[in-house]
């Protein structure tokens, strides 16, 4: 089996098979409707607190929000393996680790960016904030740049759920720590010095800061080093996992609770 072939189909495959049991429907209010209602949640109550402008959280909040499919998609297409007692039969493949896992990233990489993007297209429309056409090329690239690094974070996450039972809670927790220690509603600059330290070691954090500067004009060029820090953040969570998942994978082949519960 080549590793294109299992990079390519088997990442769509285990991306499909996580709605076995659900209609694919229920990404209309999850996806869709849910990140338009933070955006507007958050615009509002910075325009009755008199603090920001709405862009300030259109941009945070819609790439905030990319982290739910990010995070959870990810973390599922590894852990739902365990919960359907098929984990075993993955792992005895013959399929080379890298492109059996990172196979799975690609379409939630995808998904991220079209929440994010929708978020960002809608929210605008609802809120009246103009985005001119000039800065949608560099921002589709930070949504991506972004979407790429909460997957390596979730491909984290998947490899803790081999021992965590719950991998929903886990997420939920992430995600509220990205809400509140990446800049999504309160800039870095204003949060307490180690909440700030911690921030700019998550996903994230500049990429918000990438996109909300060419969103207020910036060119690209201006936003490189916060794109290129991303980026490094994304790999470095991306190794992480990797190593994390071939350790769990022998830890449990030697204590025999692969598929445990």
């Amino acid at each position: 089996m080549s590793s294109a072939r299992v990079f390519f189909v088997g990442g769509l495959l285990s991306f499909r098979a996580q709605f076995n049991w659900l209609s694919p429907w229920i990404l209309v209010p999850s996806l869709m409707v849910s990140p338009v209602a933070q955006i507007l949640l958050f615009a509002y109550v910075g325009r009755a607190a008199g603090v920001g402008d709405d862009r300030f959280f259109l941009v945070g909040n819609a790439l905030n929000y990319a982290a739910i499919p990010c995070t959870f998609a990810m973390t599922f297409a590894i852990s739902g393996e365990r919960w359907a007692q098929t984990l075993g039969l993955v792992l005895v493949t013959p399929a080379r680790r890298l492109p059996l896992f990172l196979g799975r990233a690609l379409p939630v990489i995808v998904t991220g960016w079209a929440v994010a993007v929708f978020g960002l297209g809608v929210g605008s429309l609802l809120l009246g904030v103009r985005l001119e056409v000039a800065v949608w090329p560099s921002l589709l690239l930070a949504v991506a740049v972004t979407s790429v690094s909460c997957t390596s974070l979730g491909l984290l996450m998947g490899a803790a759920c081999l021992r965590i039972r719950d991998g929903a809670t886990l997420g939920n927790v992430v995600f509220l720590v990205l809400l509140v220690f990446c800049g999504t509603n309160v800039a870095l600059a204003d949060l307490p010095a180690w909440m700030a330290a911690v921030g700019e070691w998550l996903p994230l954090t500049h990429g918000i800061e990438a996109a909300r500067s060419v969103a207020a004009g910036a060119p690209l060029g201006d936003v490189a080093g916060p794109l290129v820090r991303e980026l490094l953040t994304g790999l470095a969570y991306g190794v992480a996992g990797l190593a994390t998942l071939g350790w769990m994978e022998r830890d449990s082949r030697r204590r025999a609770t692969l598929e445990r519960m």
